[in-house]
């Protein structure tokens, strides 16, 4: 048994995302069918959860340790090896392509392209390394025992002995993954075939073809269970609806490329039967004499005739090569490989696209049963990539028929319910704008399925720059943040859009990410009064309910907005509800806060609007007294130098005058009917500092 330390210690890797591996030397000695299940997290001092299950880990070296198949690095080497698996597939028709026919005057031959054997062979054994190093990987990857009592997330408990891993991969997979790997088609190509002495060119190739085949459908097996694993753990194959249309079309064009190349081969086969029919017939004939590694006889290459009997572009010869004589035609075997190569994938597609209604068959059998093979095959992976690709299509277009549909239904109940025109246009826009900004997706169920931690962190990402942009927020902690950021949720408006009205109950706060709104009073519809400002991103309104929620216990009656609020443009923004606000408010005493009293007075346009208007009033009330001031002054001066009769006269007007401005000034901005007086904005109750 393990202290706690030490079981502290390994509890603390399940934190971390590498390979989990499990010690053989540091396992304890527990029950016996315990053992067998391979796994007791009480007993062993194992944690974990999720797709990365954690096992004990020792000093033993790296391939002494068995892996945990859920765990990233085995998903990893899946779709490696999946990738490799269909590179293999590509690899092995390419040994069709090797025999080859020299057309040549007087005679012709059979005889092998070194140069393309050499590449392929190369290749080939690359993917086969990759093979064994599979069968290793799953030599030291413990699975779930299918017969145990205890279940863990759904699962099963994990076996981790290598002696009942190696048992059970022994009987299940080991042969497959064997055949699958062994490199067949090299040891014939470059061993097998040139130590027979007596072999020709047509039996060579029916042993290429047995052997290339034969290894082909264990290979071709191998990617069913591996898709599986992959899908198992991951839930798909392919992460875009893209990838999975390749991914299909991927296997018809494969099957193409098979099909090609065997057809290749068969017309070189097929040309060397002709001959070998037509040698036959001649006494001083040799079949070795048709091997291009065999001098023939001069004498027999210029009165022969066995290759004008088998030219296939003379229509007199009696032979029938059948779906053969177009490759024999054009002397594909003879060209290039990429030519011959493309000729032969267009062959296989084209023929495998209309299950072989365009081939003229000849009466031979292998012929024959090759065409109905490629009929039926034809027939089954056209339906098959038809239906996959479409269903992957159609996984793309789900959501603008979604919206389209919903865009009927809205038509249609607008003109059952006969709305104006403007209406219907403004609803038109609103729904555009909508799919534009969301593409269809609900972002708040997506949110509300994911657990609470990961839902604050997505939060925070998308909301904490654009709340620290507004001042009043700029100064709190990221605790208080993040309960802010937690319940905020998007907002579209379009162009014209009313968010509030002077007046109305406010019921959201408002925190612009992109756009322009027009915010305007008329301080309760008074006569000659008009205030208005735009807010851009980063600022926000509905400041009033931010009032309401810091008040130590808020009336239920919401508050009144002092300013109209409309959309200049189309506004994308975050809002908080009224409800989520106060409770933020309730929760976080660090919101009140003397310190947030003159941020809040400086930046909200009710407090901005009344401070302008006060200090208008004040530097009016000035300017009257200085008026006043003036002209007592000026009265005064003037009287001094005037005659005393006159002066006496004339000086009670001016003073009158002068006692009137004043007293106007004194009686301050009620007599101002230019500027009616502002109410004094409610201040939010900052007392309750801790």
């Amino acid at each position: 048994m393990f202290g706690p330390t030490k079981v502290e210690d390994e509890m603390a890797l399940n934190r971390q995302k590498t390979v989990r591996f499990y010690d053989e030397r540091a396992k304890p000695t527990i029950p016996t069918h315990q053992k067998q299940a391979g796994f007791a997290a009480s007993k062993l001092g194992v944690a974990g959860s999720g797709k990365n299950k954690i096992f004990v880990a020792g000093d033993e070296l790296w391939y002494k340790k068995i892996l945990d198949p859920s765990s990233d690095f085995i998903l990893k080497w899946n779709r490696i090896f999946l990738f490799s698996c269909f590179v293999a597939l590509f690899i092995d028709p390419l040994y069709f392509y090797v025999p080859k026919i020299v057309y040549g005057t007087p005679n012709s031959c059979v005889g092998t392209d070194r140069h393309l054997a050499i590449i392929v062979t190369f290749f080939r054994s690359i993917a086969d390394l990759l093979y064994f190093i599979h069968i290793i990987i799953k030599f030291r990857t413990a699975y779930v025992n299918p017969s145990s009592t205890l279940r863990v997330f759904g699962r099963g408990d994990l076996v981790t002995d290598p002696k009942e891993i190696a048992w059970q991969y022994l009987r299940s997979d080991f042969i497959v993954d064997v055949v699958a790997a062994l490199p067949l088609p090299q040891i014939l190509v470059w061993f097998v075939i040139p130590a027979i002495k007596y072999s020709t060119a047509e039996h060579n190739n029916h042993i290429l073809v047995l052997i290339v085949l034969a290894q082909y459908f264990p290979r071709l097996y191998l990617i069913f269970p591996l898709t599986y694993e992959i899908v198992k753990t991951t839930g798909v194959v392919a992460k875009t609806a893209w990838e999975g249309a390749a991914y299909n079309l991927l296997l018809y064009m494969i099957a193409s490329h098979v099909l090609g190349a065997l057809w290749y081969l068969l017309s070189v086969d097929r040309q060397t039967a002709c001959w070998k029919n037509s040698c036959k017939n001649e006494t001083s004939c040799n079949i070795k004499f048709l091997d291009c590694d065999v001098i023939p006889n001069q004498n027999w290459a210029n009165t022969t005739a066995v290759f004008n009997n088998c030219d296939a572009t003379n229509d007199s010869i009696s032979f029938d090569y059948g779906m053969f004589q177009p490759a024999l035609f054009n002397q594909a075997p003879s060209q290039a490989f990429l030519m011959k190569y493309l000729y032969s994938l267009w062959w296989g597609l084209q023929n495998l696209s209309c299950y072989g209604q365009t081939l003229s068959v000849s009466t031979y059998i292998g012929e024959t049963l090759y065409c109905i093979f490629l009929a039926v095959l034809g027939l089954v992976l056209f339906a098959h990539l038809i239906g996959n690709v479409q269903t992957y299509l159609q996984s793309i277009t789900v959501r603008v028929e979604e919206w389209r549909l919903k865009q009927r239904d809205t038509e249609e109940w607008m003109r059952h319910r006969q709305l104006p025109h403007e209406l219907q246009e403004r609803v038109r826009r609103f729904i555009q704008y909508k799919w534009l900004a969301t593409r269809g997706v609900n972002e708040e169920s997506i949110l509300q399925a994911l657990p609470a931690d990961l839902r604050r962190d997505i939060k925070r990402h998308l909301c904490l720059g654009l709340v620290r942009r507004v001042p009043f927020f700029s100064q709190m902690d990221n605790q208080l943040l993040d309960a802010i950021c937690e319940r905020l949720v998007s907002s579209l408006c379009t162009e014209g859009t009313y968010i509030v009205r002077e007046g109305d109950p406010v019921t959201e706060m408002l925190f612009i990410i992109r756009g322009k709104l027009e915010s305007s009073t008329t301080n309760g519809g008074r006569t000659g009064f008009f205030n208005s400002t735009t807010l851009k991103p980063g600022d926000f309104c509905g400041e009033e309910l931010l009032g309401w929620a810091l008040v130590p216990k808020p009336t239920v009656n919401l508050p009144s907005s002092t300013r109209t609020v409309k959309a200049l443009i189309e506004v994308e923004a975050f809002a908080l509800q009224a409800e989520d606000l106060k409770f933020v408010a309730s929760q976080f005493r660090r919101l009140h806060s003397k310190r947030l009293q003159h941020t809040f007075r400086y930046y909200s346009h009710h407090w901005r609007t009344w401070a302008s208007c006060f200090i208008q009033v004040a530097w009016r009330r000035y300017k009257r007294r200085r008026m006043a001031m003036y002209l007592s002054m000026r009265e005064s001066f003037s009287s001094m130098r005037s005659d005393g009769s006159n002066g006496e006269d004339d000086h009670a007007p001016k003073q009158n005058l002068a006692l009137k401005i004043m007293g106007g000034s004194r009686k301050g901005p009620q007599n101002l009917k230019e500027l009616p007086k502002l109410k004094k904005p409610d201040e939010p109750d900052f007392s309750a500092d801790e």
